[in-house]
């Protein structure tokens, strides 16, 4: 995983509230296990609709998506985070997000950050004509209004995220443990040793 320290660009003044993560990426879409091309899927039932705000050139390269209440709420599927990321999004802002989807999102790197609505609602209308920044090691969301919104994360994510640590990257930290407790564990359980062909 990259390590995420800042974020910056247009935001898409999404705004809506519970979106599901049927709506992030239909079922249809899940039949993969490759993360690439989910993009083309994202919003799909959105993008059908003449004048929406995802195929607005405006945001075209958006990296952040401003959204209402509850965002990734429904079903668990990582796809929703993979079709995010390789549609350009690298942070979603929102009042609240659905445990699974923010433990999704934090997996594959991707910024959920939550801010009060009145914070959403002001980023929303600079969204229309200007830039948005999120800075992980402020912890603050700005615009070049001088609009600053502090965010508070999870001590251990706000780490991993800025560091780019996985959960293989966390592991392959403790391999020097994990030889230790092996060498131990074969000569005190010698039982559990596979055999020998």
């Amino acid at each position: 995983m990259d390590p995420v320290k800042r974020v910056e660009g247009r935001a898409i003044p999404f705004g809506q509230k519970n979106v599901d993560t049927d709506v992030i990426i239909s079922a249809k879409w899940l039949k993969t296990v490759s993360r690439e091309g989910l993009g083309a899927g994202a919003f799909e039932s959105i993008r059908e609709q003449e004048g929406n705000i995802f195929d607005d050139p405006e945001y075209a390269g958006a990296s952040i998506l401003i959204a209402g209440d509850n965002f990734g709420c429904g079903s668990s599927r990582e796809h929703a985070a993979w079709a995010l990321d390789d549609m350009g999004i690298k942070a979603v802002i929102a009042p609240s997000f659905s445990d699974i989807f923010a433990g999704n999102a934090f997996k594959n790197g991707l910024l959920a950050i939550a801010l009060p609505q009145d914070a959403i609602n002001r980023l929303m209308e600079v969204a229309k004509t200007d830039p948005v920044t999120i800075d992980m090691e402020s912890m603050s969301v700005t615009s070049p209004f001088q609009d600053r919104f502090p965010f508070e994360m999870d001590a251990f994510r706000h780490q991993c995220l800025i560091e780019g640590l996985d959960e293989i990257d966390l592991t392959m930290a403790k391999a020097d443990a994990i030889k230790r407790h092996e060498i131990t564990s074969d000569s005190a359980q010698p039982w559990l040793k596979p055999a020998a062909a």
